[in-house]
């Protein structure tokens, strides 16, 4: 009984998790729902398992039960999180297309106001806004922080590249002055392109001398294609012949004539095309057209001529009847029929034809027959295969002709033109008095059709040729039929021209002459069937092809790497303009030449720029770039490293080596519009340099190995200039080695340091470039560049005489601007002297050191870590603690040497205690000590001996010291005596 019951519950309890999942499932409307609701049934099934743990099969059940549901729960969770991750690349996909028209909309703003207020109520704008929400909204934080960043640094780029725009470029034009040279902006972007040159196919840097050979053999198989532009012409198809041929086409087309396509333009048949006007036809082909973007058609133009030829080939449709066919299909028909056709076959067609035929005049429209047409297609088809002959005609025109022909009843239809043929064929034999010959010998191979057929053509080919009646060629397999089969009926000849002359044609073209087109409708639907089915399809496969090949050798090629991007921190302060960008003008100068009449064409040099880490050699050098239109190619010295002595890949060591050696040869084979830029130099072998030495003076060549072939590159009078950079110092601590003749072409500048009288801007650009790191300062710099310095004047001095500012500022924003800076400026004073004190140290040699070497650094960036952190509320002793802090942990890098950096550090600031003062005095001595020694060695014996005496002199001075000191007090004594 208690077993029935059991079972009774469990089974009940079974259908309601059942229920459950289903219930559960329909409103999983997310990965986390799935994850929640899956849990919930698992601790219903896991109190279910309680209750009852004495029924083993119940236990199976369960796990079954478990199973199903976590494997539907699961699917459930993938199905979402698949959607989920197609929904947010859909997202992020049309959020980089509205960005990038942002881009190009900012970049034509002229005033900071204006870009504000583009950025603020711009609908674009808004709809990113909005995407970065729904991204938010389905969880995925990554895409959403990276749209929201892109967005904002969009915004300060547009200020900045106004700002550039207002004060480097000369009038608003393309020139860009740097001090008192002028240098032109390069405005193309960088782009992989495909060019046709000397008879080959070239992929193509814009704005450099990058040319390689495209060698797929695919490609070149579409040599035919190369030099064609549009899918709609060539030079034998003109776009409005191409344009007027799919009207008609659509027209023709019964599967598609009658349906909405994605224009919502319905496509007209041939006999509501014939109905409407001239300005009906007219508006009806500008609509067709409008949607067909990829084939060039121009408005006015190739509507109003495709117009012309489209009423032309309908009147013509019209008009023409079964002589619409051309004479190869109806003759291939005519043959089939008369000739080949079982006459069981054609018994049985004849009855039914007949009957279709009362049908046809009915609903002329119909497609109930189809079958019919296409069973005399596919017989047509087979006939051409199996006797080869007729192989010019299309079978699905001759069979569809075919079809109407024999709905008339059977007979076909002449054209005018192969009469005159027969008529003159005839004439001729019976003048030369030859006819019989010529039935003679046609009768004489009545056993093979075949031959029989092949040589009435060859007879009348030659009658062509001796009479010179070349127009009439196309209408052989016509005529032959007529004689082969004997059934010329003068009642059968249809007297209709199927040609006409068109009059004003407004398209160039050379099937256009003086705005007149001569349309002849068979060559016409033959030429534009032909191009539409091999040029135009061979067309778009190649233009496919080269868009995929160009994404793969952009790829390779790795373009993105080398544009050049300004850092979002980048400020040009003071020091940029009136300091670096001037010299460093002075030196793109002599090396790639200014703007007007003044360029220089004897271009030499090389720019080297040193100073420690943090200073910003690299990001002035890529804004200069950037600014310029010039590409950037940066080679990262460590990675070559000092074993690679040569600038061929092969030799490079390892894969990071090779890369880099790789990009420098490609920079060389750009040839111009480039910026070679050495990172880090001081990790590079003087060898390896050295290379270089050619390339910075008046020859401007260099050797280069480019896929595997050796060049000599020559730059003269090209638009490449050479830039070094490195700290003057290794991470030894040792000076780097640079070729004498390679520094005597340089012009040298050390950022690190002052540059001649150029102290104040030096010491100004400290806080210039750590406002941004600030989140008081941020809203300041954002505001105004002018302010900036009124405040930084208010702060050091206190006096706010005569301060105007350009923002609207409150007093307590003035305030936190005001406190937030005195504190900066005490950072600064910091910053500075452990600048100093590095160069100083650093320049000097080891042998002549009297205390150990001082590796803490006082870059922008150190600042800009520091400046970060300040808030306009500390006090003094909160600034120093941050401050120790910083450079307390900065030294921990130094391992054995962090103590004596530190003790150094608070000996600048002025901070030392007298134990730490002590401290510091024994280092130095032990220093000294120990210096010494190195030149003998560690295990020299003769050292060791100095060493020891130098001690023992050391210690009679330490006790003449004490001597002295009791001496005066002894000779008191005695003189009390």
């Amino acid at each position: 009984m208690l077993s029935q019951e059991g079972k009774a519950e469990f089974n009940s309890q079974i259908k309601l998790i059942s229920q459950s999942v289903v219930n559960y499932l329909d409103v999983s409307d997310s990965p986390q729902k799935c994850e929640e609701y899956l849990a919930k049934l698992m601790v219903q099934l896991e109190e279910l398992e309680g209750r009852f743990p004495d029924f083993d099969e119940f236990i199976e059940q369960l796990t079954v039960k478990r199973e199903e549901i976590y494997s539907a729960f699961e699917s459930k969770k993938v199905q979402l999180q698949e959607a989920q991750n197609k929904r947010a690349n859909s997202l992020q996909q049309a959020a980089d297309r509205i960005l990038k028209a942002v881009q190009n909309r900012a970049g034509k703003l002229t005033s900071v106001s204006e870009i504000n207020g583009y950025f603020a109520s711009d609908l674009m704008i808004e709809k990113v806004r909005s995407t970065v929400e729904e991204l938010l909204g389905i969880g995925d934080t990554v895409k959403a922080d990276t749209i929201q960043s892109r967005l904002k640094t969009l915004k300060e780029d547009a200020i900045r590249q106004l700002k550039d725009k207002q004060e480097l470029f000369v009038d608003g034009a393309n020139i860009l002055k740097f001090g008192k040279h002028q240098f032109t902006v390069n405005t193309q972007p960088l782009e992989l392109s495909v060019v046709h040159r000397d008879e080959a196919m070239y992929y193509h840097l814009t704005g450099t001398s990058f040319f390689e050979k495209i060698t797929d053999d695919q490609f070149l198989s579409y040599r035919p294609v190369w030099e064609q532009t549009l899918v709609s012409e060539n030079n034998q198809v003109y776009r409005a012949e191409y344009l007027a041929f799919k009207v008609l086409e659509a027209a023709q087309d019964t599967g598609i004539n009658r349906q909405q396509n994605e224009s919502s333009l319905r496509y007209l048949s041939i006999d509501e095309l014939h109905k409407l006007t001239e300005a009906e036809l007219t508006d009806y082909v500008n609509k067709f057209m409008a949607v067909r973007f990829n084939e060039g058609y121009m408005k006015g133009v190739h509507d109003h001529d495709a117009a012309l030829i489209l009423a032309a080939l309908i009147r013509l449709i019209k008009t023409a009847d079964l002589l619409r066919y051309t004479s190869i299909d109806r003759a291939c028909a005519q043959l089939y029929w008369q000739v080949f056709a079982p006459e069981s076959k054609k018994k049985v067609l004849t009855h039914q034809l007949q009957g279709i035929s009362v049908i046809l005049q009915v609903f002329p429209d119909t497609h109930e027959f189809d079958d019919v047409k296409a069973g005399l297609q596919q017989e047509l088809y087979t006939f051409q295969q199996e006797t080869g002959l007729c192989k010019e005609a299309n079978a699905a025109e001759a069979g569809e002709y075919l079809f109407y022909e024999l709905t008339r009843g059977n007979h076909f239809v002449i054209d005018s033109q192969a009469d005159v043929l027969y008529d003159g064929f005839k004439h001729f034999l019976t003048e030369r008095k030859v006819l019989d010959r010529f039935e003679e010998s046609v009768k004489a191979l009545e056993e093979n059709v075949v031959h029989q057929f092949e040589l009435i053509q060859h007879w009348l080919k030659a009658y062509i040729a001796q009479a010179g009646q070349h127009d009439k060629a196309e209408y052989v397999a016509e005529v032959a039929t007529l004689l082969l089969t004997d059934s010329y009926s003068p009642l059968q000849v249809v007297h209709t021209v199927l040609k006409e002359n068109l009059q004003g044609m407004q398209g160039a073209h050379q099937q256009v002459q003086g705005q007149s087109y001569q349309l002849n409708y068979h060559q016409f639907l033959h030429r534009l069937r032909d191009y539409t089915s091999s040029t135009a399809t061979a067309f778009t496969a190649f233009t496919e092809l080269k868009k995929n090949l160009t994404q793969q050798a952009e790829q390779a090629l790795r373009l993105n790497e080398f544009k050049p991007r300004v850092l979002s921190s980048f400020v040009r302060n003071k020091l940029i303009d009136q300091v670096y960008l001037p010299l460093i003008g002075a030196n793109l100068a002599k090396q790639i030449g200014t703007a007007g009449e003044t360029k220089r064409t004897d271009l030499m040099g090389m720019l080297l720029l040193l100073s420690p880490p943090g200073y910003g050699k690299t990001t002035i050098m890529e804004y200069i770039a950037n600014r310029l239109g010039i590409i950037f190619m940066k080679i990262n010295g460590p990675a070559i490293g000092h074993q690679v002595t040569a600038l061929d890949p092969k030799e490079a060591p390892n894969a990071a080596a090779r890369e880099e050696l790789e990009k420098l040869n490609l920079s060389f084979e750009m040839g111009d519009n480039v910026m070679i830029y050495l990172d880090d130099i001081q990790h590079c072998n003087p060898e390896f340099l050295q290379k270089f030495i050619s390339l910075c003076d008046a020859q401007r060549k260099i050797e280069g190995v480019y896929k595997g072939r050796s060049k000599t590159y020559d730059f003269r009078g090209k638009k490449v200039c050479v830039v070094m950079a490195g700290n003057p110092y290794t991470e030894t601590g040792e000076k780097f080695r640079i070729p004498d003749m390679l520094a005597n072409r340089a012009d040298i500048y050390n950022l690190g340091d002052i540059i001649g009288d150029t102290e104040d801007v030096f010491r100004l650009s400290y806080i210039e470039n750590s406002l941004t790191s600030n989140t008081v300062l941020a809203k300041l710099a954002a505001k105004s560049q002018k302010d900036i310095y009124a405040l930084i004047q208010l702060a050091e001095t206190g006096n706010s005489e005569g301060l105007e500012f350009e923002g609207n500022h409150s007093a307590a924003e003035l305030n936190e601007y005001v406190l937030v800076l005195k504190k900066l400026l005490k950072i600064q004073d910091v910053i500075l002297k452990v600048n100093l004190e590095y160069i100083r140290s650093a320049a000097q040699a080891d042998e002549y050191r009297t205390e150990p070497a001082f590796k803490l650094q006082g870059s922008y960036r150190n600042m800009n870590k520091l400046a970060e952190k300040v808030m306009p509320i500390m006090n003094d002793q909160e600034l120093q603690t941050l401050i120790l802090s910083h450079y307390e942990a900065e030294s921990q890098t130094l391992t054995s040497g962090a103590e004596a950096n530190m003790l150094k550090f608070k000996q600048l600031i002025g901070i030392m205690t007298e134990a730490e003062a002590q401290r510091w005095e024994d280092i130095k001595a032990t220093f000294v000590r120990n210096n010494k020694l190195k030149g003998f060695g560690g295990n020299n014996q003769v050292g060791q001996v100095l060493s020891e005496m130098e001690n023992i002199s050391g210690g009679l001075a330490g006790i003449k010291d004490v001597l002295s000191q009791f001496k005066p007090s002894r000779l008191e004594a005695t003189e009390g005596l």
